[in-house]
């Protein structure tokens, strides 16, 4: 026999890519916390925060719009299944999280499809999952995007239409009450 074939087999670990954009990010270091292009391995069974405060959080952004934690991310098992994913809940209580034009308000979690869409205030996160086969790990990747995800990927959010079919604009716009 040899060698190689007395081996072990090397496992494969599942990553999170996160492409990520904050339209400041060129003249704030909103991410200057953040390391990019960089598999960061996290053990299988931590919470992984994100949010403003770096004794908390594992990956903060420096914002003060942002909440001292975010949200958080666990890695974990489908239910009779070998296959690993990623639930996402929000630890914010002035700020919605939007997955996938899911508004998800404090505490609410929800599991992440293997491509998803994550927004908060202005921030914009691409997040794929690369499935793998460890159950002690997982990795995290940021890649920083350099224009728009809503814009780039042309998806919109959800804006809420009201009774006469017309959506909201952006901003209340004040009327006097005998117009």
């Amino acid at each position: 026999m040899s060698d190689f074939e007395t081996e072990d087999t090397e496992e494969t670990v599942t990553c999170l890519r996160i492409i990520i954009y904050h339209p400041k990010q060129e003249e704030s270091p909103v991410f200057h916390a953040l390391k990019f292009c960089h598999n960061q391995q996290l053990r299988a069974d931590d919470v992984v925060k994100f949010g403003r405060d770096s004794n908390i959080c594992r990956f903060p952004f420096i914002d003060a719009r942002v909440s001292r934690v975010q949200f958080g991310l666990q890695f974990f098992r489908h239910f009779n299944s070998s296959e690993f994913g990623f639930e996402i809940k929000n630890l914010s209580k002035k700020a919605k999280l939007i997955v996938d034009n899911i508004e998800l308000g404090y505490l609410n979690k929800v599991s992440l499809p293997d491509k998803c869409m994550v927004c908060f205030g202005e921030y914009q996160m691409l997040l794929q999952k690369q499935e793998g086969q460890s159950e002690d790990y997982f990795n995290i990747c940021f890649e920083l995007a350099r224009k728009s995800l809503l814009q780039e990927k042309n998806l919109f959010l959800k804006k809420p239409v009201c009774e006469s079919s017309s959506s909201y604009t952006q901003f209340p716009t004040e009327m006097d009450e005998n117009e």
